[in-house]
């Protein structure tokens, strides 16, 4: 299919910005787009935002190793993320040790770094915002 995309969406629920940063800072993440609420051409409708939300990222979206993302504040701070995680795939094991320090970094280690039988280093990791990630280096070819 021609022009058919999907990319993850993730709502940080007013930590967007900051987040959008840690990212930069960690996995050398590429902002290509950020607007606020009060940037929009089209004002949101009334009651729609959480009192303090104007200034709040409406939409942005970013690179990470090239692979696209789009983020927002949401409407409100009531955003967590449940059943899913990031995969981010990576050359060497060192790039994962990098990445996945970077990620811990005020977050929390579910499964620390270690080969596995598909992968030569795996974990997985919660990021400060609560955002999940398996970091790994792909296995050899079967």
């Amino acid at each position: 299919m021609t022009g058919t995309t999907i990319a993850p969406y993730l709502f940080f629920g007013g930590r967007c910005e900051e987040a959008i940063n840690f990212y930069r800072t960690a996995l050398g993440a590429e902002v290509e787009m950020l607007m606020r609420f009060d940037e929009s051409p089209e004002p949101p409708p009334p009651g729609m935002l959480q009192a303090g939300f104007e200034k709040k990222v409406m939409h942005a979206s970013f690179r990470v190793r090239g692979v696209p993302l789009m983020a927002s504040d949401g409407c409100d701070d009531k955003s967590r993320f449940d059943g899913f995680r990031l995969a981010l795939t990576v050359p060497t094991e060192a790039d994962a040790r990098r990445a996945f320090e970077a990620l811990a970094d005020g977050g929390s280690v579910r499964m620390p770094l270690a080969k596995t039988f598909w992968s030569p280093c795996y974990g997985m990791v919660t990021d400060r915002f609560g955002l999940g990630w398996m970091v790994m280096v792909p296995g050899p070819p079967n």
